[in-house]
């Protein structure tokens, strides 16, 4: 963790709202549909092998299954009634990881640890999403790539019907107007590689950033 940083925002609220939704976090969210999205996200980068890679916000681990076996894997996730689930995953499918408590906002790692960093479906559900993002630069090599699939807003896009759910989502933990061109502004050295639709029209979107 940078020692400059201010204290990062607390994850009490999180944590309390991902503790009552680990029981039925997976019939709610994974499908056949989310599960080819997943997938494809992960297929975008090649050559796992032996690389260092950070799953930030492993959640009950439903990318696990899609993950080459042949990768040095990390998971961290703020809830553990999350991470239960995801050990109980990584046991089925074979998944080599070592999973851990950990909040994506102040992430316990030193500087240049990681080769890859996995941010699937986290940007927009912690309070500060430029601090995760910034938090996933620090640990990541020079060089390294990091991986997102979430929901996003455009620049300028004004989407009124979201901006008004945003109130009564966000305490369900989950955002829905976050601006990644604005979140990736606040994080120097990152650069936009690859950006395309992944589901529900674009609105969430595969997303690959290079360390430089």
């Amino acid at each position: 963790m940078a020692d400059d940083q201010p204290p990062a925002p607390s994850t009490t609220p999180l944590r309390r709202a991902y503790t009552v939704w680990a029981p039925i976090y997976d019939a709610l969210i994974d499908s056949a549909a989310t599960r080819r999205v997943r997938r494809r996200n992960i297929d975008l980068l090649r050559d796992w092998s032996g690389k260092k890679v950070l799953i930030d916000g492993v959640g009950s681990g439903l990318d696990l299954p899609f993950l080459p076996h042949d990768a040095d894997y990390t998971g961290i996730d703020i809830t553990p009634a999350m991470l239960r689930h995801a050990r109980r995953r990584a046991q089925r499918c074979g998944c080599p990881i070592r999973l851990m408590t950990g909040n994506a906002m102040s992430l316990p790692f030193d500087d240049e640890e990681f080769d890859r960093v996995v941010m699937h479906l986290i940007l927009a559900v912690v309070p500060d999403p430029a601090r995760a993002l910034c938090e996933a630069a620090r640990v990541l090599k020079l060089g390294g790539e990091i991986l997102i699939l979430d929901k996003f807003l455009r620049p300028g896009q004004r989407a009124p019907l979201r901006r008004t759910l945003n109130v009564i989502t966000r305490r369900l933990a989950t955002r829905t107007d976050v601006v990644l061109e604005d979140t990736l502004a606040q994080c120097p050295g990152l650069t936009l590689e690859h950006d395309a639709p992944a589901f529900l029209r674009g609105w969430f979107r595969h997303i690959i950033l290079r360390k430089e």
